[in-house]
Formats: structure tokens, C-alpha cells, sequence
């Protein structure tokens, strides 16, 4: 079981976790984001889909400070990214990043692998890490593993032990970058469960997936995107009933009709 949710959210809680205004971003000449606005408030649950190479998982590295852009602005409550490196790494401490890839280190224990930010950025001491890091790994329901090395587990169980790892550091919002899109069909549904548990708990995510079940069941927000642009941004229920931009459309009916 998750941790009990969080309190109910107050008014000054309540002011955008993330603001993003005219972002854009090039790869040389290419203009992979264009004039993108988006606001997160916390608790929120956004799933941002659409075709590949549409900026999505872009989006989501600028929001934690891993990629440059060139104009716009983002902001993490009161940090604004992109202007100073310190800056960025403040931000980036408030944020839990999940990649496609798991991005464990092969040669450290899972337990190792989670509690070394927790050392090495927080200051913690060997046993209060092992501590959270135990905690967490419960939470992903994975903690027999703990002194497992990555190249031991299933690609579902590095999955989650990526989320635990992210968790550790405590972060004010998860940001999801296709966690399921290397796994196997079998090993999919116990990532989405751990996700969909933690979408319950309260946490403020965004998550680029392609997984519409997953999409329809948690979040409370769809962001879908189109060649660099936010072409459609709507409830999830009306989304899935009725997409405004026939791109939109033609893409629910592909993904939903397999």
C-alpha cells in the first residue's frame, strides 16, 4: 500500500506547480517544440500523447532541466529553469524523472542504486537511506530485491525499482518519459499498477504514454501533441468522447481500434 494521500490542497498549494509559456526548442533546424503553453497544478494527473516525433518526450526532458531551449520559459513554482545552472539543479531536486530505459547502475545492489542520491545529494546517513529506500521499494512492491543487481530482475522489476529510486528524493511531481515502451507485454501491467497506485495517492505526475487504458483509468488531464504543437488539451472525458482536432480523432481511433 501507498502512503496515506496528502492533506487536501490549499489555496496557495493550489497555484501552478509547473507554468510553461511559448516554449520552443530546436535541434539545429529542426523545430521539435513550437510556442508550447502548459500549466500543472498539484495533484495533477496529465498524460501527454500522440504520434512519434510529435515533441512529447522533449517536453518533458525540458520541464526537468535535461535538454536547453531557446525561448519560452518554465518555471518550477518559484525556479525558473534554463537561466542558471543552480537554478536547475534546484529544480531538478523536486522532480522524479522515470525513463524509457530504466537507467539503473548495472553494478550497483537495487538498494544501492536507490539510496545513493539519497547520500550523496540529501547528506543522509547510511541507515536513514536504507530506511526511505526500503520504504519505497515496498511501495513498488518489489522489496525482496533489494540486494538484487539490475541484470537479475525482469524488465518490469527494473521498471519499478526506477520509480523507488525516483521516490526516494521525495519529489513534488513524477514526470514519466514512456515507462512501459520497453517492456514486454506481460511485464506492462505491473509498471502501470504501481503507477496507477500512485496516481491514487495523490502525487502530481505527467506522463508521456501511449497507453490509453492507462490514460482513460488515471489522469485527469490529456495534453495530445502533433508535429511540436499542443493541438488539443481537454479533460480525459472529453478526450476520449469527443476529441475536438481531427487529429486527435484519427489517433484515438488507430491506438484504441488495435
Amino acid at each position: 500500500m501507498l502512503a496515506q494521500a496528502p492533506h487536501p490542497i490549499s489555496a496557495v498549494e493550489s497555484l501552478p506547480l509547473v507554468r510553461i509559456e511559448g516554449l520552443n526548442k530546436w535541434f539545429g533546424a529542426i523545430h521539435v517544440l513550437k510556442n508550447i503553453d502548459l500549466t500543472v497544478r498539484p495533484g495533477a494527473r496529465i498524460v501527454v500523447c500522440g504520434p512519434s516525433g510529435s515533441g512529447k518526450s522533449t517536453l518533458i526532458r525540458c520541464i526537468n532541466g535535461l535538454e536547453p531551449f531557446q525561448r519560452g520559459t518554465i518555471q518550477l513554482e518559484a525556479i525558473t529553469l534554463g537561466n542558471d545552472a543552480r537554478d536547475t539543479a534546484r529544480a531538478r531536486r523536486q522532480t522524479g524523472m522515470v525513463f524509457q530505459s530504466f537507467n539503473l547502475f548495472p553494478h550497483l545492489t537495487v538498494l544501492a542504486n536507490c539510496t545513493l542520491a539519497l547520500r550523496r545529494v540529501l547528506l543522509k546517513s547510511a541507515r536513514e537511506a536504507e530506511e526511505i529506500a526500503m520504504h519505497h521499494l515496498t511501495v513498488v512492491r518489489i522489496p525482496e530485491k533489494a540486494r538484487s543487481y539490475p541484470a537479475q530482475l525482469s524488465g518490469g522489476q527494473q521498471q519499478r525499482v526506477a520509480i523507488a529510486r525516483a521516490l526516494c528524493l521525495n519529489p513534488r511531481i513524477m514526470l514519466f518519459d514512456e515507462p512501459t515502451s520497453a517492456l514486454d507485454p506481460e511485464m506492462i501491467k505491473e509498471v502501470l499498477d504501481v503507477m496507477i497506485a500512485l496516481a491514487g495517492s495523490g502525487m502530481t505526475m505527467v506522463c508521456v504514454t501511449h497507453e490509453m487504458g492507462f490514460a482513460r483509468e488515471v489522469a485527469d488531464e490529456i495534453v495530445f501533441m502533433d508535429e511540436g504543437r499542443v493541438v488539443e488539451h481537454s479533460s480525459s472525458k472529453d478526450f476520449f468522447s469527443r476529441a475536438a482536432h481531427p487529429r486527435a480523432r484519427l489517433f484515438l481511433d488507430t491506438i484504441l481500434s488495435h
